[in-house]
């Protein structure tokens, strides 16, 4: 009769297996295996069978048991089930059962007969294990108990058999039976002790470091412990180079010392001994970028950050095409011979879709037999792969070039863990995290200069063409937005066609309908460099790039961002910064961002898509925005319009802190505020155009030389139709006041005739001083001193009248600098007087500035000063 329990419990006759039938037989005859010949008792039996629960017979179902098991037995004549006063016996012959075959091997490999090795003892032991022990019992507490010891036994075996095999120098045999366990009790720190020993038999350093430094994290983390002392000093002998000892503990006889620690052959030595040369420095390189130019600057700042005392990690960053794959890969193959250890390289691929770009593991694997590790020792778990990779690079000099880089989280697995390497990252993104971690340095590549973008010409096709036509060179470096990319896909146009004229070339490319499919290449351009990037973004930048398709400029700022994206100001606020991060926008100034022209062009691919709400809010955005900076500006004048009834500003408007900043903010958006003129006339908002026009009044006034007729027609062209005085008077009344600045008199006087009549229709007694002010200066500067002189005596008439100090100031002024050109001084000196009155005490106020100036001129002129 055979009885096995170390697997699931059978009984064999022979080679025939016994029906024992349920679990609970099983169970039975496992508890009176496991006593070793000693009875076992009728409440013991009860326990193991149902533990806290037996049914209300169950002693009679377990004497069914016991009785039916006796009968199976019976046919063996040394087998028996008998019953003592102490309750059940199995007698059967010695050695009949595997679990007392196993003791007796593991007893006697302690102190082995002669002839007899502890090794061959265990192994015969360890070989009668055939799975999971006492199995198809149930898992009643009493027998989960049962077989936890035997595990327990099955592992102090496996370790003493290690350690028999360490002992005479064949430590690296025990890894097929060690591994398994190991991986199913990974916190048993003697068991991983035995591993790393193993390992290091087998010349497999840097796959004991991992297990070590695997194991470390999971005693802390798990445990809150560190590794105790048998597994430290495993460790510390595969650190010193020592060859592994035996654990002190180990039941082992004498052995040999092993033989000393021997130097690395060198390849003559290994030649000799008929050892393969060991594996060259490995190179992984792309080729070099063909006719790279300029960039010396760019070159210097990634060297000494290479060769700088702090972390070794740079971060090439810049939009996509600027050419940072082509800086990286020129950079490493000048400063190779920096790194006899070899040069890794990977393109990690940021730009494709989610899961198909190289996973960790993967690039782990390839720099892993790029040092020669084969293919069947990688270690398929990410952690134990990133382990071994750095522990492969510890002590070697190296450059670990990662393309392409999505994010710092798939960076992070890939750096090495010692000083002596240098890493260069290249990425879209400004990967912070890895500046917040691991001390990166950041290298922005910005946009070639228009020089330098004539030289990636030349390279391409020529000096002699580009000598030929040299503005048109220097025009199509600017419509390229200095990427290199576009360059060089303009050039192999330009190349692939001798006869087309750079003249030519650049004239299509101003047609920005076309800009973007010229700029492509058979299996590259500018559009699909721009979609890898818009593919990453997170859902808001992404929402947010979308609507910069409906945007009227090329620089926005978080106010516009909220506006057209329909966002809250923080979470717009963060897309912008995302779309920074990936170099779909530039940042300029704090809160202020630009968008090159081909990332414009590309946005507008999305207009389509975009939610077209986003454009009168936009509009509707720069309106508030600019009413607030001319209250702020002009503070004591009466707002020139209100918000469209039923109108609500997308979000608040910005808050300026004093005159100075209010008209710097008009200035900065002027290119925004003029393209909100045109755009909100193309999309039929009238009631928005003139509204925005007016609002540049300030600046107007403080620039009236810069060019505003054109935005200023137009927006009177577009509210013609309204039939509306109000816009119709105060439009044509600034219009007509710059017209006449800029000597437009006839023109100027065709508008500001009207002026007047059109704000007395709109109940605009203000405007209509303004509009006869404005009349009277064109009058004047046609040589028509009377009628202005009664146009402004009328408006200084009307303003006093009025009640509003500001618009009465502004026509004393006007009217006391007429009294002076008409030499009349006395006059003039007591509307300056009167003027000076109403004017408010603030140094910045230009109106007060001017009456002071006139009061001087009236006071020369009667001798009183």
């Amino acid at each position: 009769m055979n009885f096995r329990l170390l697997g699931p419990v059978s009984a064999f006759s022979g080679q025939a297996e016994i029906p024992l039938g349920p679990p609970k037989r099983r169970a039975l005859l496992a508890l009176l295996v496991l006593a070793d010949g000693a009875p076992v008792g009728a409440e013991r039996i009860t326990e193991a069978l149902w533990d806290d629960r037996p049914p209300t017979h169950a002693r009679t179902v377990v004497y069914g048991h016991v009785s039916a098991l006796r009968g199976l037995l019976r046919a063996e004549r040394d087998t028996d089930v008998v019953t003592t006063d102490s309750g059940y016996e199995l007698r059967a012959a010695p050695g009949s059962a595997d679990l007392w075959r196993f003791r007796e091997l593991v007893r006697r490999s302690t102190a082995p007969p002669p002839g007899e090795r502890p090794a061959e003892l265990l192994r015969e032991a360890l070989g009668l294990w055939r799975g999971p022990v006492l199995g198809g019992v149930g898992d009643t507490p009493l027998m989960t108990a049962a077989a936890d010891r035997l595990v327990e036994e099955h592992l102090g075996a496996l370790e003493q058999f290690a350690a028999a095999l360490h002992a005479c120098g064949r430590g690296a045999e025990a890894l097929a039976l060690l591994r398994p366990a190991a991986e199913r009790h990974p916190l048993r720190e003697s068991l991983i002790a035995a591993v790393v020993r193993a390992l290091h038999h087998a010349d497999r350093q840097a796959d004991a470091v991992a297990l070590y430094r695997r194991t470390q994290r999971r005693l802390a983390r798990e445990l809150g412990v560190d590794p105790g002392a048998a597994l430290s000093e495993a460790y510390l002998a595969l650190l010193r180079g020592r060859p592994p000892q035996p654990p002190a503990a180990a039941h082992t006889p004498a052995a040999p010392p092993p033989a000393p620690a021997q130097r690395a052959a060198q390849p003559a030595e290994r030649q000799a001994a008929g050892l393969p040369a060991p594996p060259a420095p490995p190179f992984l390189l792309p080729r070099a970028p063909a006719g790279f130019v300029s960039r010396t600057e760019d070159l210097a700042r990634l060297t000494a950050a290479a060769r700088s005392d702090r972390a070794p990690l740079s971060v090439v960053t810049g939009p996509a095409g600027v050419g940072k794959t082509s800086l990286a890969v020129h950079w490493a193959y000048a400063h190779a011979a920096d790194f006899p250890d070899g040069i890794l390289y990977a393109d990690l691929r940021a730009g494709e879709p989610d899961g198909t770009g190289p996973q960790t593991t993967g690039v782990l694997h390839d720099f892993l037999q790029a040092f020669g590790i084969p293919e069947e020792l990688l270690p398929a778990e990410a952690r134990a792969a990133e382990s071994l990779y750095r522990s492969t690079l510890a002590g070697r000099r190296a450059l670990v070039l990662l393309d392409n880089a999505r994010d710092s989280v798939q960076v992070r697995p890939l750096l090495p863990g010692t000083p002596g390497c240098t890493v260069l990252v290249t990425s879209r993104n400004r990967l912070e995290g890895l500046v917040a971690t691991d001390c990166a340095r950041l290298l922005p590549l910005g946009r070639l200069a228009p020089a330098d973008g004539v030289r990636v010409l030349r390279t391409v096709i020529g000096d002699g063409r580009v000598e030929a036509e040299p503005a048109a060179a220097q025009e199509l470096s600017v419509l390229c937005d200095g990427l290199p990319l576009a360059l060089r896909l303009a050039a192999a146009r330009l190349a692939a066609r001798p006869r087309l004229a750079l003249r030519a070339m650049a004239d299509g490319l101003l047609d920005e309908h076309q800009r973007l499919s010229l700029l492509s290449g058979e299996d590259l351009g500018v559009e699909a460099t721009l979609r890898m990037s818009v593919q990453q973004l997170p859902p808001d930048a992404a929402l947010l790039f979308r609507q910069l398709a409906l945007h009227v400029g090329s620089e926005l700022d978080a106010g516009a961002a909220a506006a057209l994206s329909g966002l809250p100001p923080l979470a717009a606020r963060g897309a912008l910064e995302d779309l920074a991060a990936a170099h779909l926008v530039e940042e300029r100034t704090s809160d202020r961002y630009l968008m090159h022209d081909l990332t414009r062009l590309y946005a507008r691919s999305f207009a389509d898509r975009a939610d077209p709400g986003g454009l009168r809010r936009l509009l509707v955005h720069y309106l508030s925005a600019a009413r607030a900076a001319t209250a702020a500006a002009e503070p004591g004048s009466q707002p020139c319009c209100a918000l469209p009834a039923g109108v609500l500003p997308p979000g608040p408007p910005p808050v300026f802190a004093d005159r100075a900043g209010a008209m710097a903010w008009l200035g900065t958006e002027r290119a925004n505020l003029t393209a909100a003129v045109a755009a909100a006339a193309e999309a039929g908002h009238p009631e928005l155009v003139w509204r925005i026009a007016v609002q540049l009044w300030p600046l107007i006034v403080r620039q009236v030389h810069d060019g505003w007729e054109p935005v200023l027609q137009r927006a009177l062209a577009a509210v013609t139709a309204l039939g509306d005085p109000d816009a119709q008077s105060r439009l044509g009344s600034l219009l007509g006041w710059v017209l006449t600045e800029n000597g437009q008199h006839t023109a100027a006087l065709e508008h500001l005739s009207r002026a007047p009549e059109l704000a007395a229709r709109a109940a605009d007694p203000p405007g209509q001083v303004i509009a006869l002010v404005n009349w009277a200066i064109a009058l004047e500067r046609a040589g028509d001193l009377p009628g202005a002189g009664d146009l402004r005596e009328r408006a200084a008439r009307m303003a006093q009248d009025l009640d509003h100090p500001h618009t009465e100031v502004l026509a004393l002024y006007h009217l006391a600098a007429h009294c002076l050109t008409t030499g009349r001084p006395d006059e003039a000196l007591a509307h300056c007087r009167r003027g000076l009155e109403l004017a408010s005490d603030e140094p910045s106020d230009e109106r007060r500035e001017l009456l002071l100036d006139t009061r001087g001129k009236a006071l020369r002129a009667l001798g009183l000063r």
